[in-house]
């Protein structure tokens, strides 16, 4: 019985985070780590595979990107991309995109 009373005092770290992220980080980089959830549909699945969001700050997002030939072709691209991240995250919150040849991970 001792166990199920404190079961229900538990707190899901996710609200710890959300609420000690909210005291260091602006309210719009919190809101942009949806990016990751969202980056693969954003994209599109050729882009999705060679390049990932990396980090966020202060409305600039950095993706690292699989090549320097896929490097060249999102700095083609990048407006586009903008566009569409931003319409995904449903405000504009990207406000910059700067592309860095970096292994990826998912």
């Amino acid at each position: 019985m001792m166990m199920n009373k404190k079961k229900k005092n538990l707190t899901h770290i996710g609200s710890i985070l959300d609420k000690a992220l909210d005291n260091f980080r602006p309210s719009s980089d919190t809101e942009m780590t949806q990016i990751w959830s969202l980056w693969d549909q954003a994209v599109g699945d050729g882009i999705a595979q060679n390049a990932k969001p990396a980090a966020f700050k202060d409305g600039t997002l950095i993706v690292h990107v699989s090549s320097s030939v896929w490097l060249q072709q999102l700095r083609f691209i990048q407006q586009d991309l903008h566009t569409n991240l931003n319409l995904a995250l449903g405000r504009p919150l990207v406000k910059e995109l700067r592309f860095k040849i970096a292994a990826l991970h998912n």
